[in-house]
């Protein structure tokens, strides 16, 4: 006997959680840009759909995101877009042990995790972050949005530069090569990606977090 999924339409003609595929797919089959997951509990459906205010998420009429100058601060958007990608760093140390990764901020799906680098900052790790969901995004010819909880990292992505205070010796190679490569390819190829601040007051911590905090 086939066990029972529970699917949560993020956006449809209809949101909420629906217990048959037949009703699922009646709100997402020609609906443009449907997003849905099934899972295998209610409470894991109800957790994701759950992540925030889907009155918030999809407004009817998407207002156009205009940009600040990357010198000035970046400016926190109002409206969540869920299907996006998020991505955060953790350091533990000042320097110290630095990973990243990204992940689908829908489904909370997990799409990349760089292991622990020695000597390295939270801002490095944000920036190698971002740029990374760039290149996978890239690759996969997406052009879904990217959030990041920081400031700096973003500035640096837009400057195609970075400033840090943080001196390189060689416990901290690695960490600055994959700087290096990621200035390269912020040099060498465009993107139409947004890459957006995310608003922790009003949205909570990033998905992407370690929760080490």
């Amino acid at each position: 006997m086939a066990s029972k999924k529970y699917y949560a339409v993020f956006k449809g003609r209809k949101t909420g959680i629906f217990t048959s595929w037949a009703e699922c797919e009646e709100q997402i089959k020609g609906f443009s840009g449907a997003l849905y997951k099934s899972f295998r509990t209610r409470g894991e459906a109800e957790a994701a759909l759950g992540f925030a205010d889907q009155t918030l998420l999809f407004p009817v009429e998407q207002k156009e995101v205009k940009w600040q100058p990357a010198k000035e601060k970046i400016v926190l958007a109002s409206e969540l877009i869920m299907d996006s990608v998020c991505v955060d760093a953790s350091c533990i140390g000042n320097p110290g042990d630095v990973e990243y990764r990204g992940m689908y901020t829908a489904t909370r799906q997990v799409i990349f995790h760089k292991r622990s680098m020695p000597n390295g900052t939270n801002n490095l790790g944000e920036f190698l972050a971002i740029v990374h969901a760039l290149a996978h995004l890239k690759n996969k010819t997406s052009n879904i949005p990217i959030y990041s909880d920081s400031e700096t990292a973003i500035i640096w992505v837009k400057n195609k530069r970075v400033r840090t205070k943080l001196e390189r010796n060689d416990n901290n190679e690695e960490i600055f090569n994959l700087v290096a490569r990621g200035l390269k390819w912020l040099e060498n190829n465009e993107y139409a990606n947004p890459v957006l601040k995310w608003n922790t007051m009003c949205w909570g911590q990033i998905p992407a977090d370690f929760g080490r905090k």
